[in-house]
């Protein structure tokens, strides 16, 4: 499994309205944030996350059902959605995905976007800013999963070596 797992999904959806074009003040962090706070960034981040962690456990829990002839154990299978929660809490991430909207974005574009975001519309003298910024979107998700799979550790290793030592345990009798 890849160590992005709640990426891909997630900055897919959000970001489809986010764009490149710099301008880089610490004023642009501010905004950035601001537009990762309407558009409840953090909030879908973390519920895919946790989405996503369960599936992943349910296919482990199938696999080990069916080819070991057991039931994962509640332990392993928290000890393994506890990594998830904590590799890919969006603290880990927030800061990164702001200065790359930051970075990325004009003013003009955030401000846009924020607006949007919070149902104040669309005024018509904006709606090529707004089909240009549409357009960068697929850059931004881009440069936002790079860069959390290059900040994350992953749990694929460690889901392994819970689930392997758990099938080494001698088995209680029935």
């Amino acid at each position: 499994m890849p160590r992005l797992f709640p990426v891909r999904a997630t900055l897919i959806c959000i970001f489809s309205f986010a764009g490149l074009s710099a301008f880089g003040a610490e004023e642009s962090i501010d905004e950035a944030n601001r537009l990762l706070r309407v558009t409840g960034t953090g909030e879908l981040f973390e519920s895919t996350t946790r989405e996503q962690a369960q599936e992943i456990i349910r296919t482990y829990s199938l696999i080990v059902s069916s080819s070991a002839d057991r039931s994962l154990p509640r332990r392993v299978r928290d000890a393994i959605a506890e990594c998830y929660s904590r590799n890919y809490a969006w603290e880990n991430f927030a800061e990164g995905i702001a200065r790359i909207l930051a970075d990325h974005l004009s003013e003009k574009e955030l401000r846009l976007l924020i607006g949007i975001y919070q149902n104040r519309g669309l005024p018509p003298m904006e709606i090529e800013t707004f089909r240009q910024t549409v357009r960068k979107g697929d850059a931004i998700a881009a440069a936002s999963a790079e860069y959390i799979y290059d900040n994350s550790t992953g749990c694929v290793d460690q889901d392994a070596r819970l689930i392997k030592r758990f099938l080494a345990e001698p088995q209680p009798e029935v």
